[in-house]
């Protein structure tokens, strides 16, 4: 498995409590998985993850599933929620 950086933003990092997190995973499911894994004592996490719009390597994976979108190794994953005045 690959390591990956996830990197919260805005309510996330705040539910999180950390800016970011290094994760094994192959693919955007798997690292998803493993930080809500992670952060399971925290509904708010959850929650916030849950309407994130997701950004891997630079490159927005949209509505694609998640379990396609393959992560290499040193991958970073932003996931930033939605911010006040807009949607995600």
């Amino acid at each position: 498995m690959a390591q990956v950086r996830l990197r919260y933003w805005a309510a996330l990092r705040a539910a999180a409590g950390t800016s970011s997190q290094v994760v094994e995973a192959d693919t955007l499911a798997q690292a998803l998985a493993a930080v809500r894994a992670a952060h399971a004592g925290s509904p708010r996490f959850g929650a916030v993850l849950d309407i994130c719009s997701v950004v891997v390597d630079g490159t927005p994976a949209g509505s694609r599933d998640p379990a396609t979108v393959v992560l290499h190794e040193g991958s970073a994953v932003e996931l930033l929620p939605p911010f006040a005045g807009g949607g995600h």
